[in-house]
């Protein structure tokens, strides 16, 4: 199994930047899917998840308004659309396939390998 992520970059404060995380080796439409980040220093935390069929979502309060997430399972790939960036998105972000489960790290099976997301203030 391989999710491969991209799309990080260095982006200023109240831009956009879209993430990708194509998936193989699975039968991704049997997977929810989530994003999640770790800034220096600082643990792991869930970004945004979405169910297999997309009908249920999740994101972090943190991001609520400003962070989009959906996936196409015909191109196997789940994205996570930021807007308004603030400094404090500044982290790793990682995208990760659960067989069960949705909000916590542990329910997930999968992971990538993360994209760095360097917000300017």
């Amino acid at each position: 199994v391989q999710l491969q992520a991209s799309g990080g970059g260095l982006v200023q404060a109240g831009g956009s930047l879209r993430l990708s995380c194509a998936a193989s080796g699975l039968t991704f439409g049997s997977y929810a899917m989530g994003w999640f980040r770790q800034a220096p220093g600082k643990q792991r935390d869930i970004v945004a998840a979405m169910s297999t069929s997309g009908s249920t979502t999740y994101y972090a309060d943190s991001v609520k308004g400003r962070f989009t997430i959906s996936r196409d399972n015909a191109k196997n790939t789940v994205y996570l659309q930021m807007s308004g960036l603030k400094s404090e998105d500044t982290a790793v972000y990682y995208c990760a396939a659960a067989r069960y489960g949705l909000r916590t790290a542990t329910s997930y099976d999968y992971w990538g390998q993360g994209t760095l997301v360097t917000v300017s203030s």
